[in-house]
């Protein structure tokens, strides 16, 4: 979690204010995997922050929603090319992958669970970039 939230902060995703009276507050959870190498044990932990989309309002906090989600029909069609061209194909693990998208519409977020900045007032996260589940 340490090592998502490093990321996050390095890539300016929020920044913390006190909540406007005419917004609504979304929550946000931390969502957890084990990894496995292809022997089948297990490597590393992974853990990302998440949005909860699902209490998002159409009209109000978003106005369209994008999906990221490559098909697989593509990764064949590129294997082929490399197949056909005798190009090079390396595969590489990447460990943070952020949704670089900026945001245009207004999002608060709940601070994350166990990195709550404790001041006088209760802050929010209003999201400058993308979060995973967020619509």
């Amino acid at each position: 979690m340490d090592e998502d939230m490093a990321v996050l902060d390095a890539n300016v995703n929020w920044e913390l204010l006190v909540l406007p009276k005419d917004k609504k507050v979304i929550g946000c959870k931390w969502v957890y995997k084990v990894k496995h190498n292809a022997n089948g044990f297990m490597s590393r932990y992974k853990t990302r922050l998440g949005a909860k989309g699902c209490a998002q309002t159409y009209g109000i906090n978003y106005e369209e929603t994008y999906s990221t989600i490559t098909k697989m029909t593509i990764i064949r069609v590129i294997i082929a090319m490399v197949a056909v061209k005798r190009w090079f194909l390396h595969q590489m693990d990447v460990k943070n992958v952020l949704l670089h998208g900026n945001l245009h519409d207004e999002v608060y977020m709940e601070q994350p669970p166990n990195y709550v900045v404790q001041t006088h007032c209760n802050l929010v996260c209003r999201l400058k970039k993308t979060l995973y589940s967020l619509k």
